[in-house]
């Protein structure tokens, strides 16, 4: 018999442990890993950080650790 969230048992007890999920093994495909897409995906990441930083040196005149020691 079950409730919400606890089991009871044969003799009437509660058992208040937690349910455990179902396992599964989840096919990801080509998307973990050193593959193709996690290098281009870093690649693009890398390029948007290093413009964001010419973009913040442009508009404020110092570097990052410029604009930092001024906070």
């Amino acid at each position: 018999m079950r409730t919400n969230a606890s089991i009871v048992d044969d003799q009437g007890k509660l058992n208040n442990f937690a349910i455990e999920p179902k396992v599964y093994v989840d096919d990801q495909g080509d998307r973990t890993g050193f593959t193709h897409y996690a290098e281009v995906l870093n690649g693009r990441l890398a390029m948007i950080g290093f413009v964001s930083l010419i973009v913040l040196e442009v508009l404020t005149g110092h570097g990052i650790f410029g604009v930092l020691a001024n906070l």
